[in-house]
């Protein structure tokens, strides 16, 4: 890793260019203290449940504490209520000394959380419609601008999996839609939670509740980052059309951000496109993808959500992180 790091200083102070670290984490229901009628029972401002100024503020704290630990260029965040949540975190960050100048939310539509965009680096936004329907939240599509070059990030929150596969396969293909109309050889990451799996298509088959769609998977099949015969594209094996999974960098005992009834699974992600799969020009730094798993973020063998009581009236206590865990990628871009 020491070697890498010198290479890439050496790179970057011969020819130019800039290091980009960028993150994604799903923080878990950042609400604020604003009572708009969509929020989560639990999360009506100064109710029983006691999401207050304090528990806010908590929240905002402890989230802060994690991304100021990974200290991104760029974060696609999932699970942000509002751009006054967004802001507030935004402001406790500038107080531990990560200063993000740019900030973006998709806000169209009146779901109950959304995703989001925190950049060190000028963006210009846009939002992808996956349905008109209100429980589909809509995709936040971000032009970065780095080295006057763009990097389009696309950040995701896809339908859970209390519904089938063809509810994730909506996403999916507006997200391809939309990466069809870039330009060609364009340099793009696909970030977010996407509530799938980096290997769907075989985890999914025998769940009939999930399988409605004969095998096909939104994530590998759509969003092609597997070949077809079902194996997940590396850097070797990448074609122009396809897309490749950063969690291929990694051994399988280390995929996951999450855990669900004591199962782990890697239901976040960073997808990129084929040419910062290659080692061309711009494209990823080699060896930095990783999820950041600090002791601080489990509680024994699970990982430290955000806590409720255990005692009625059940409340917010103010303690806890999310029930994912962040990961993060560096890029290098001339």
């Amino acid at each position: 890793m020491r070697k890498l790091c010198f290479l890439l200083l050496l790179q970057l102070c011969l020819f130019g260019g800039t290091s980009v670290k960028i993150a994604s984490y799903n923080v878990e229901n950042l609400f604020d203290l604003n009572f708009d009628g969509t929020e989560y029972s639990e999360y009506i401002p100064n109710t029983i449940w006691q999401w207050n100024a304090t528990t806010y503020r908590k929240k905002l704290q402890n989230i802060s504490t994690v991304i100021a630990e990974i200290n991104p260029d760029i974060i696609a965040l999932a699970e942000i209520e509002s751009d006054t949540s967004l802001k507030a975190l935004q402001t406790m960050l500038s107080q531990k000394g990560v200063y993000f100048k740019y900030r973006a939310i998709a806000g169209r539509k009146k779901s109950s959380v959304k995703t989001a965009l925190l950049s060190k680096y000028p963006i210009q936004t846009r939002e992808i419609l996956v349905s008109p329907s209100r429980s589909f939240r809509n995709i936040l599509e971000a032009r970065v601008t780095i080295e006057g070059k763009p990097l389009h990030i696309f950040v995701n929150h896809w339908k859970s999996k209390s519904g089938p596969e063809s509810e994730r396969i909506l996403y999916a293909k507006a997200l391809k839609k939309r990466l069809s109309e870039l330009p060609r050889n364009s340099d793009y990451v696909l970030a977010g939670d996407f509530n799938a799996d980096y290997e769907e298509h075989r985890r999914f088959v025998k769940i009939r509740k999930h399988n409605d769609t004969r095998g096909i998977t939104g994530i590998n099949h759509i969003l092609q980052t597997v070949d077809k015969n079902g194996e997940l594209y590396t850097t070797k094996t990448l074609p122009k059309e396809g897309n490749y999974n950063l969690w291929m960098e990694l051994e399988s005992s280390k995929r996951w951000t999450h855990i669900y009834k004591g199962k782990k699974e890697a239901l976040d992600h960073l997808i990129i496109s084929p040419s910062l799969a290659d080692d061309t020009t711009s494209r990823y730094i080699k060896g930095t993808f990783h999820s950041h798993a600090p002791a601080y973020l489990f509680k024994g063998k699970s990982l430290y959500r955000w806590q409720r009581s255990r005692t009625r009236p059940t409340h917010h206590t103010g303690l806890g992180y999310s029930d994912h865990l962040p990961i993060v990628a560096e890029f290098y871009i001339e």
